[in-house]
């Protein structure tokens, strides 16, 4: 499955982050984890939109493989532009030219997104038909799916006090469990919760959340696991891909445009 997300989709990105410097204080920290982290969906909603850095890496042939992201998200409307940007070839030459996603509840879409394609069109995939959802394919996590992965939360604990950009914040760790979380999704998120929930190797994603002193997420990082063909031979492994995603500048003003049926690639994409 990575195969085709990482390769052939070609993506994944670098948020950074934390340090251990003073922030929040323990006596305000929420009595129950389990219901800060679960909430922080809903909280983002009420923010309205913000500024994202994405990040999605993996090791694949001893190679550590990373693909970046920055955008916007409307978290009302559940619509989002990224920016993604992959990685050099091994000999250190950048010849890929940035793809432009734009997220939308069931579907995302592609600029710029291979060989083939002409360069003012758009390709349009259905994610509720992909094995993991989108969660991993497009080389980004979409935001509000970051966060809407928490409303499935179990065994999360307090870690404490950090900082993340400068901003104190609230650390907690934690299980995400797929199943749990796709029968607590807003509509829009739940087809494709449901589908990764069945296509990852784990129902469980192992998660580190970052929430400031409104309870909103500043980063949160997962940790997805599904089986890969490997070489091909019919021999199945577990591949893991941590997705970090980094939420700032709440507020800001978002305009997302999503393509006409007319300007929508419908030929045959090669590989590169």
């Amino acid at each position: 499955m990575f195969a085709a997300a990482a390769a052939a989709m070609g993506l994944m990105s670098g948020a950074t982050g934390c340090s251990g410097s003073g922030a929040a204080a323990d006596s305000q920290r929420p009595a129950d984890p389990v219901d800060a982290v679960r909430q922080a969906a809903d909280i983002l909603v009420q923010q309205g939109s913000s500024k994202a850095r994405t990040s999605m890496e993996m090791a694949t042939g001893g190679t550590r493989v990373t693909i970046r992201g920055e955008g916007v998200y409307d978290y009302r409307a559940r619509l989002g532009r990224l920016k993604v940007v992959l990685p050099q070839d091994p000999a250190g030459v950048d010849k890929h030219r940035p793809i432009t996603e734009l997220l939308a509840p069931g579907a995302l879409y592609m600029k710029n997104r291979g060989a083939g394609v002409p360069a003012d069109k758009w390709v349009r995939v259905d994610t509720t038909t992909l094995s993991d959802g989108n969660l991993v394919t497009g080389g980004a996590t979409d935001p509000l799916a970051a966060a809407e992965l928490l409303r499935g939360a179990q065994d999360v604990t307090y870690v404490g006090e950090s900082e993340v950009a400068g901003t104190p914040v609230r650390h907690y760790r934690g299980t995400a469990v797929l199943a749990r979380a796709a029968k607590r999704a807003s509509d829009g998120q739940r087809g494709a919760f449901k589908a990764a929930a069945k296509g990852f190797a784990k129902g469980e994603v192992p998660f580190d959340a970052y929430l400031d002193d409104q309870g909103r997420v500043r980063k949160v990082r997962h940790q997805f696991s599904f089986a890969n063909n490997g070489d091909g031979g019919g021999k199945k492994r577990d591949v893991d891909v941590a997705s970090t995603t980094l939420l700032y500048d709440f507020g800001v003003p978002v305009s997302v445009e999503l393509p006409d049926a007319e300007d929508i690639f419908a030929g045959k994409i090669a590989e590169e």
